[in-house]
């Protein structure tokens, strides 16, 4: 009797909450959702409530993980644009609200164009949400963009949403987080389901996505280096990458790991900011961020146009910084390349001004660096070219990290890619649980021959 009893009091203190929250939120982010979504949602606060613990918040949110889908009665208004008929590889989403001292969108994307090849576009689209409902800025913003980027919208690389009405409606009981005044109190939820719903949008547009904020720089050819990081984790079980430390500007996410990030957001919209969110869902299903040096994005501007005034974290364009000097351990260098008369090949390698030059160089052509006893590699720099003639740098290559698994004395066996030069450069640091593997080689391929050779600066490395 008395196991009926505890039975019947557990039945009610679940289901009396889950009923609460759907009938007496009507204007929570919710109560826009179907029935049965609304439940999902309910029945997961209740779990959280329930089931305090650290180990039961892990298996609750990686079954959210595993069934999430899309919300389905969450449909944002295109205003500008067309989806493109095919799915390309990269969304890159910005969620825009009315700012009192105006935004610098425009001057982002006019940068996130030029820092892409013809060949780069065609593998993205930009989504521009505006999350303002203001039907006079909501125009004189449609109206700038289409004439100012016209032939990227005719093409299919820009498109302009704006999320359901409903979202706009008053928070219920807005919390103040972080000692902040009331009115950013408001603000951040909102900013929340904005990035839920942008996000919920991107779900089926491609296969990644990758949040920008509309204030930011973009390092030359940032598509090509997260398609080649893209393609180094492919097997590897991650949640975000992170190109970027400013808040949630250059953070990638996997599209089919989207929906469980939009019900996280939903379900914890108003106890902090986004980027603070997202920390702990990494926490739950990733343990630890994984981040890439040096930063594709960084801030133009002393403030952000998402208002953020929590920490004072801003990223600057990267620069050398004579105080980290490279290591480069004992090593001996092979190649295939035809070196010309006044260079050696450990001229590549050494820490002086000495450069490496090639008389001419073919696809396939290597140079090889084999340390003498395998390191733990934390950043590699790898610098082609001549201050003074541009036109001697490797075009069109790559560096590889090699691993040895049957004790080869002039290579290795495994090789991973760990990134494509970009005008001659590649300035790499990954700081993971990966960084924790021994390198014994690290190799520079050339990809694309060249009739005139090329020059070696430097290859650099950084081991702990």
């Amino acid at each position: 009797m008395k196991a009926l009893l505890w039975s019947l009091t557990l039945a009610t203190a679940l289901v009396f909450p889950v009923v609460y929250f759907i009938k007496e939120n009507p204007l929570d982010a919710t109560s826009f959702l179907s029935w049965e979504e609304k439940k999902a949602v309910a029945w997961q606060r209740v779990r959280m409530q329930v089931n305090p613990g650290r180990k039961s918040h892990l298996e609750a949110f990686k079954a959210m993980q595993r069934s999430s889908e899309p919300i389905r009665h969450v449909k944002s208004r295109v205003l500008l644009g067309a989806l493109p008929v095919e799915k390309k590889l990269l969304t890159i989403g910005i969620s825009l609200g009315r700012r009192p001292r105006g935004s610098a969108l425009v001057h982002t994307l006019q940068r996130l164009f030029l820092a892409s090849s013809p060949a780069e576009q065609r593998c993205f689209t930009v989504v521009v949400q505006l999350a303002d409902p203001d039907p006079k800025w909501q125009d004189q913003t449609l109206s700038s963009l289409s004439a100012l980027f016209q032939p990227h919208v005719l093409a299919g690389r820009l498109l302009v949403i704006t999320p359901p009405p409903q979202s706009y409606r008053p928070l219920k009981n807005p919390k103040k987080t972080f000692r902040h005044s009331p009115a950013c109190g408001a603000f951040r939820p909102e900013q929340n389901l904005d990035y839920a719903f942008l996000m919920n949008f991107a779900v089926n547009c491609s296969d990644y996505f990758l949040v920008m904020d509309d204030d930011v720089q973009c390092a030359p050819g940032f598509v090509t280096h997260i398609a080649a990081t893209l393609a180094t984790w492919e097997w590897t079980s991650w949640v975000t990458l992170e190109f970027s430390q400013l808040g949630l500007t250059g953070k990638l996410f996997r599209t089919r790991d989207l929906p469980g990030f939009v019900r996280f957001l939903l379900l914890f919209h108003q106890t902090m900011p986004c980027r603070y969110l997202l920390s702990h869902f990494q926490d739950v299903l990733q343990q630890k961020p994984i981040q890439f040096s040096p930063s594709l994005f960084w801030r133009v501007g002393n403030a952000s146009s998402t208002q953020d005034k929590l920490t004072s974290l801003r990223e600057t364009e990267p620069e050398e910084s004579d105080a980290d000097s490279p290591s480069n351990p004992a090593a001996t260098i092979y190649s295939n390349l035809n070196v010309t008369n006044s260079s050696t090949l450990m001229n590549a390698y050494s820490l002086d001004r000495t450069v490496f030059s090639t008389r001419e160089a073919t696809a396939g052509s290597h140079l090889t660096v084999i340390l003498d006893t395998p390191a733990r590699v934390s950043r590699v720099q790898v610098l082609t070219g001549s201050e003074l003639d541009k036109e001697s740098r490797v075009k069109e290559g790559q560096v590889e990290l090699g691993y040895d698994t049957t004790n080869l004395i002039d290579d290795c066996d495994d090789y991973v890619l760990l990134g494509l030069l970009v005008n001659g450069v590649l300035n790499k640091q990954v700081l993971s649980e990966k960084s924790a593997k021994k390198v014994k080689c690290v190799r520079l391929l050339v990809t694309a021959t060249l009739p005139s050779g090329f020059t070696l600066r430097h290859i650099n490395l950084w081991t702990r």
